[in-house]
């Protein structure tokens, strides 16, 4: 059965141990974001939506300033030392979010947090082809991987919920300091082989620019990461409109309640999590082209009748517009893993999540433009550029073919 293919990586004893522990401190990430937002609606109940439009912007902005760098570091020491140490920072971050008591603590402590997250990241998945044992096996570690982190987006603000009914909103951040530690401590006792073979590694600015370049040159001179890494701005300029834009439509034009803003994106969060898990195994290709297309045209075509038809419908849309930004955004990872070398991996995911995030900051810019002047028709405009872009990309792709 495809859809559980990726689950046979789990026979890799070592990555089995770093999927655990990456598991578990997920689970305390989805746990954070819904405890920052009960933190910006005790802050301000009238102003929450801009607070924490702020504090994704700052979440964005973190990782395109670290991001390149973040990936140098990955390649330069130790990958295991990155991610218990990084690990330990975001732990003391978490914890002190349950004494602020202003806004502007709040958004120094995020944009702190998501550094950290930033160099996690780079350092996480270039580590998961060194615990692979074959090759071809590399993909569905990575789509597992990321099929864990949609399951988890879903649950865990269910989980976070039911803990603040429990023992208190702020009470959110001990858990999720928690999950940190224990996956560090998981960590800590996995074997990883060094990238650097005990060389000394020097981080001068001249050094460290030109990594940065190479990190850049790896992921827009091959050709089959270069079509991935552009066309998730295409899933971008939709998935943003959703992101942004879906509470002001259910909330504010349909007439409807938090249930069902609840239910519609848990069903956008459904369908990425399908697409993450069978991604790989739906497109084997080297290039992975028609699973990047078919994704990419299904979330903007998912948007273009948002604005116009009745509540059930959007959520059948939403399942597809999740299907579609899994499709288009997941295979930039595997194809990665499998054309750069072990090596120069941490400076391609380092270059890949920086610019990605250049995407989103972008897609969140014009979903907030279409939120504010175009209310009514936001879906539509957004899904139109998506579409757009889209098909300009297939022209281009199939251009050089012929």
């Amino acid at each position: 059965m495809r859809l559980l293919e990726p689950l046979k990586t789990l026979r890799e004893p070592l990555f089995s141990r770093l999927y655990i522990a990456q598991g578990i401190s997920l689970l305390g990430d989805s746990i954070t974001w819904l405890g920052i937002a009960l933190l910006a609606y005790e802050f301000s109940p009238e102003g929450s939506s801009g607070i924490l439009a702020t504090a994704l912007t700052l979440r964005v902005t973190a990782f395109i300033l670290f991001g390149s760098y973040a990936g140098i570091i990955a390649d330069s020491f130790s990958r295991k030392k990155i991610m218990v140490i990084t690990n330990m920072f975001r732990m003391f971050i978490v914890i002190s979010l349950v004494f602020v008591n202003s806004i502007w603590q709040l958004y120094i402590l995020i944009f702190l947090l998501n550094i950290f997250n930033a160099f996690f990241s780079p350092a996480y998945k270039a580590t998961i082809p060194q615990l692979i044992s074959r090759k071809e096996n590399y993909g569905d570690a990575i789509a597992l991987s990321n099929a864990t982190w949609e399951i988890l987006g879903i649950l865990g603000p269910g989980l976070a919920g039911a803990i603040a009914v429990a023992w208190g909103s702020r009470d959110i951040f001990f858990v999720d300091a928690f999950t940190f530690l224990v996956s560090s401590i998981l960590v800590l006792f996995i074997p990883i082989p060094s990238v650097t073979g005990g060389k000394r590694v020097s981080l001068d600015i001249s050094t460290t620019l030109s990594d940065m370049k190479t990190g850049t040159k790896l992921v827009f001179r091959t050709a089959p990461v270069r079509f991935a890494t552009i066309i998730e701005l295409s899933s971008a300029l939709a998935g943003a409109q959703i992101l942004v834009n879906t509470i002001g439509h259910v909330k504010g034009d349909l007439m409807l309640g938090d249930d069902e803003y609840g239910l519609i994106m848990a069903s956008f969060g459904a369908g990425a999590t399908i697409a993450a898990f069978t991604s790989n195994s739906l497109d084997r290709s080297k290039g992975k082209t028609g699973i990047l297309i078919a994704g990419a045209l299904m979330i903007g075509l998912a948007l273009l009748p948002a604005n116009f038809i009745p509540y059930k419908y959007i959520i059948i849309l939403w399942v597809m517009a999740g299907l579609g930004i899994s499709y288009a955004d997941m295979p930039s990872q595997i194809l990665i893993a499998e054309n750069i070398s072990k090596d120069q991996q941490g400076k391609a995911y380092g270059s890949h999540f920086a610019w990605t995030h250049v995407w989103w900051a972008t897609g969140y810019s014009i979903a907030g433009i279409t939120g504010t002047y175009l209310r009514g028709y936001e879906f539509l405009t957004g899904g139109l550029l998506s579409v757009i872009f889209t098909a300009v990309l297939i022209f281009f792709r199939f251009r050089k073919r012929e």
